[in-house]
């Protein structure tokens, strides 16, 4: 799995490169260095966030739909239509696959350490666990998730992630390999919600228990 590929080289060091480059080169956005977020932090939207300069600002708005609460609210928000229009197993499945792979975004945060990256030699601390992105993850499972809802919204849904990917490096919030972990994983995550609805799961389980209470 490509997911698993990316997290051996990042913490083999094997993308450290990049990574550096990137923090060195690609972050004109960036506000200065400052220690990973809380729990508070990742749970409420907009807490001890910083609007300067502009370009921080804007990514800050730009990407709060892939912020912790936010996105379930989408993703639920998505759930609830496709219950009301019969689609139970896409309904069932999406809130699922958020739980999941925040999850699994949660594990690998505090299992992978990646080396140690610096600007103008300070230690930024914050990329030490900082793989794969959350935002990028939550943001592409609701983006998924509205535009199978939603079909009419995919142009711009698909407009709006590749601003949050954008921005989260313009800004300094994550690194390449961050947002592309991220990326991969929400892609999973929908791949197996789709796949699910498709194989007609929970309607086969329910037409079994309908046979056996005959």
């Amino acid at each position: 799995m490509a997911f698993a590929a990316l997290a051996g080289l990042v913490a083999a060091g094997a993308m450290t490169g990049l990574d550096g480059w990137a923090v060195a080169h690609a972050m004109p956005f960036a506000g200065a260095p400052g220690p990973a977020p809380t729990l508070a932090d990742s749970i409420v939207p907009l807490l001890h966030v910083s609007f300067h300069p502009l370009g921080h600002a804007v990514a800050e708005v730009v990407t709060l739909p892939g912020q912790v609460v936010v996105s379930l609210v989408l993703v639920a928000a998505a759930s609830r239509h496709l219950w009301t229009r019969g689609r139970v197993e896409a309904a069932v499945f999406w809130p699922a696959a958020w739980l999941l792979a925040v999850a699994v975004e949660s594990v690998f945060r505090h299992a992978l350490t990646r080396p140690a990256l610096y600007q103008h030699g300070v230690h930024l601390v914050a990329f030490d666990d900082s793989w794969p992105s959350g935002h990028t993850l939550r943001a592409g499972i609701a983006a998924a998730a509205l535009a199978v809802a939603w079909p009419r919204l995919r142009p711009l849904l698909a407009l709006w992630l590749v601003a949050v990917m954008v921005l989260l490096e313009l800004a300094g919030f994550h690194t390449p390999t961050d947002i592309l972990g991220g990326l991969l994983l929400a892609a999973v995550a929908a791949t197996a919600v789709i796949e699910c609805e498709r194989s007609g799961l929970l309607r086969r389980r329910a037409l079994r228990r309908m046979g056996t209470t005959a």
